[in-house]
């Protein structure tokens, strides 16, 4: 799973700064409407949200009592044909953020997760754990891991659509 894992991980975290790159500042905080998040906002809920995930797999693997639980479709977090509203922890904030603070925020959450996930000896071990999910219920560590570049897939299509509008 580890050289998939990381291939993954890297392949999509490219196409979302690729993604992004050469956009103003302007044009990363332009909202398409009031109700829609802004370029800059959906890389800052990204970011949020991989710090949280990185948390609640650290959490499930030293609960003591952590107990596996069955795979689910993660690869779902993907596509953008269900629509999920951010819990309030991963809600970005409105605060206008350029494409400097945008990568250091990006670079910070996957450093974090690496430091955790790199020398973690024994990856196998993240699928005998788990931990609960707001939309998943409880699911095996390693899929949290999945989640990581499946969540950023989606909104990725997400940056697209908003860039088209723009």
């Amino acid at each position: 799973m580890s050289l998939d894992v990381l291939e993954n991980l890297t392949v999509t975290r490219n196409r979302l700064l690729k993604e992004i790159s050469g956009l103003s500042d302007a044009d990363l905080n332009r909202k398409p409407n009031p109700d829609t998040w802004s370029v800059a906002q959906v890389c800052h809920h990204l970011y949020l949200s991989e710090s949280v995930f990185t948390q609640a797999i650290i959490y499930g693997l030293n609960k003591s009592n952590g107990r596996k639980a069955e795979p689910v479709p993660v690869q779902l977090a993907a596509k953008r044909t269900q629509k999920a509203k951010a819990p309030d922890i991963v809600a970005p904030g409105d605060a206008p953020l350029d494409a400097e603070q945008i990568k250091e925020l990006l670079d910070h959450s996957r450093n974090q997760f690496f430091e955790f996930y790199n020398p973690l000896e024994d990856k196998s071990i993240l699928a005998e754990k788990s931990a609960k999910h707001p939309l998943f219920g409880y699911m095996p560590l390693d899929q949290w891991v999945e989640l990581i570049y499946f969540h950023e897939e989606r909104h990725i299509e997400q940056i697209k659509e908003i860039k088209s509008l723009l």
